[in-house]
């Protein structure tokens, strides 16, 4: 349910009707600032509602950014799987440890430097 959510809700905020929302509000709360005197509790408004948005946003924007990454990394694996002359070593690459792609990284490097 969390994914179906996540997924709606990074393309509703990623639309510039949200946008114009957004800086409608903004603009609605600055001119009701001298309504209200601009009191504590008028700053204390805008800056709980930013505080929020923004810490739901960082969910929202990792479970994209994961399931993009994770689209690619399939789509990637699969071109490597269909080329014949492809080193199939690079599927799941993402999943080495730090030693290891050093260690790929180094490979391949001495490789490059032979064929020139």
């Amino acid at each position: 349910m969390f994914t179906h959510i996540a997924h709606w809700a990074s393309i509703e905020t990623g639309k510039s009707r949200t946008f114009i929302a957004a800086i409608a509000i903004i603009v609605v709360w600055g001119l009701t600032g001298p309504v209200f005197a601009y009191s504590d509790t008028w700053q204390l408004l805008i800056n709980t509602g930013t505080t929020i948005v923004t810490f739901l946003m960082v969910f929202l924007l990792q479970n994209a950014q994961s399931r993009d990454t994770q689209a690619i990394q399939l789509k990637l694996d699969e071109l490597i799987a269909a080329t014949a002359t492809a080193h199939n070593t690079m599927i799941g690459l993402e999943d080495m440890t730090e030693e290891q792609l050093r260690q790929l990284k180094e490979r391949f490097a001495i490789m490059s430097n032979a064929s020139r």
